[in-house]
């Protein structure tokens, strides 16, 4: 059985390695390629069927992927769009799980108001994953991206605790509405209250212990996991505590690690990340079989419509709700007015359309009970395919349109900003090397070749910068500085054929040709991650 078990994890990290290769060779975001994937293959006669079990995803899936996209996100920016995330990842949420109770109880026979409210509370998070990696790679402005990814690290903790509240009314039969709003609050603060205690103690083993980089990067898995698990036990939420330590334990990281521990680090998440998004996407398509099961009660086209009626409502209540919170606060407020700039309809349309939902709603749906009050769920089957069909509708139908709709709106990111940023940052940089080696070393730049080579080598890096931040809003000078980034990359290949070359003339030792790799290596992600 561990032998059966343990060969179909393999061939699903393997699947999901050479469809997410494919998903990049036809040019669709991974998510959305693998749940389509998935879907067609639990088609496949023979296949076995494979249940998504929440605990995995509540306590194998979500911490890691949560405190990953925690970690990865400035805290100065998050703060910065501080309102516009509050206002998506709670006052959305609470919209959406209001709008769409209300609206399946008077589309269902037999859907309770607080029924409603368990399929609302499903339902409204979008995914941090599918937001992202649809993004990836479009021009769209910084601003777009953080919004989107800050939401996404908070809504599925709201969205939680309205699943929550909710299934315990429908158990227990009773709701007060200042009690509901008394536990949501309790909640969340304790969640952030044990997340943040947590992290300081990590921040003190990372800064005080003597840790090596393999521990350092063992710490980071354990904490998510630590966070999480603390929190629940104690009935608040997992999911703020991992995100508020997360993010915590992010702004402090210049203080905690050496480069070896930042490099050994960030490698071995980006492929943990990997591989587990993979898994779940996958699975998400997988699961089509499990939730058709029990359907029995209700027609085909009953449960299909109500299924596509209920993903066209969650689109547009979010369109419903996105425009007037970006605009009306700017109309009556003059702080907002002065803190922010004026986002065109372009951009707030795309944040309203990103709206994809993924394995939270999916693993939340799984984990409504089978029996209350030792009877069984009541339209458990349906809350089943009802959130498939959400989560399929909106990740396909948004995500393979998202592309297209920024090229059609003619969205731009900020890369000239990013430019300016960047140069300012080289000129700084390379001054102050300046000035220390013209201060400590200054006898040694006039007497040896080297050191004169170094300090005209920073001089070069000052006049290029200077000369970005002159040009900056020169066309002609900006190709030209990008054809440069172009020729260098070029260069690098160019070194990389000749190293080829002396591997197989067997001129230089492999130690040393693994060396020059790994310089070529590092100086190439310089250059690609340069705006």
């Amino acid at each position: 059985m561990i032998l059966e078990n343990l060969l179909l994890i393999i061939s699903l990290l393997f699947v999901v390695s050479m469809l997410t290769m494919l998903s990049e060779k036809i040019g669709i975001s991974y998510p959305i390629f693998l749940v389509i994937a998935g879907l067609l293959i639990s088609f496949v006669p023979g296949m076995p069927h494979l249940q998504l079990e929440p605990d995995w995803v509540f306590l194998i899936f979500l911490p890691p992927l949560l405190y990953e996209a925690a970690w990865n996100t400035s805290w100065k920016d998050f703060w910065a769009s501080r309102r516009a995330i509050g206002l998506l990842s709670i006052g959305l949420v609470v919209f959406t799980a209001t709008a769409v109770a209300y609206i399946t109880h008077a589309l269902i026979p037999g859907f309770t108001l607080a029924m409603g409210f368990v399929l609302g509370g499903i339902i409204s998070p979008p995914d941090a994953v599918a937001a992202t990696s649809v993004l990836h790679g479009l021009k769209v402005p910084k601003r777009v991206v953080t919004i989107l990814e800050g939401e996404s690290l908070v809504n599925d903790a709201s969205s939680l605790i309205v699943f929550r509240v909710a299934l315990a009314t429908i158990e227990t039969g009773n709701f007060v509405l200042w009690k509901a709003g008394a536990d949501f609050l309790m909640v969340a603060v304790m969640g952030v209250v044990i997340g943040l205690a947590i992290a300081h103690v990590l921040y003190v083993v990372h800064r005080f212990f003597p840790t090596t980089p393999s521990i350092d990067t063992a710490l980071t898995f354990i904490s998510p996991y630590l966070m999480y698990i603390t929190a629940e036990h104690f009935h608040y939420s997992g999911v703020l505590a991992v995100v508020s330590g997360g993010l915590f334990l992010s702004f402090r990281a210049h203080e905690l690690f050496t480069y070896q521990s930042r490099m050994q680090t960030n490698y071995v998440w980006q492929t943990v990340v990997f591989l587990l998004n993979g898994i779940v996407f996958i699975l998400i398509g997988l699961q089509l079989p499990e939730v058709i099961n029990g359907l029995n009660e209700y027609t085909t086209s009953e449960v299909v419509s109500y299924a596509v009626i209920i993903s066209i409502v969650t689109i547009l209540i979010r369109i419903i709700w996105v425009f007037p919170g970006t605009y009306l606060p700017r109309i009556l407020s003059k702080s907002v007015r002065q803190r922010e700039p004026k986002p065109s309809w372009q951009t707030v349309f795309i944040v309203a359309w990103s709206g994809m939902r993924g394995v939270v709603s999916l693993a939340s749906a799984l984990a409504i009970p089978l029996l209350v009050n030792g009877q069984p769920f009541p339209h458990r089957n349906l809350f089943l395919f009802i959130t498939f069909v959400v989560i399929l509708f909106t990740l396909v139908f948004q995500g393979l349109s998202l592309p297209y709709l920024i090229k059609w709106l003619k969205i731009e990111d900020d890369d000239d900003s990013l430019e300016k940023e960047n140069a300012m940052m080289n000129s700084r940089l390379a001054t102050v090397s300046l000035d220390y080696m013209k201060s400590n070393y200054d006898g040694e730049i006039q007497d040896f070749e080297p050191f004169r080579l170094l300090k005209e080598r920073y001089e070069k890096i000052v006049e290029m910068a200077d000369y970005k931040l002159l040009h900056s809003e020169d066309n002609k000078s900006i190709s030209h500085v990008r054809k440069y980034r172009r020729m260098l990359l070029e260069i690098i290949d160019v070194k990389r054929e000749e190293i080829l070359k002396l591997r197989q003339e067997r001129a230089c030792s492999n130690e040393l040709i693994r060396t020059k790799e790994h310089e070529l290596d590092l100086e190439e992600a310089r250059l690609r991650r340069s705006p």
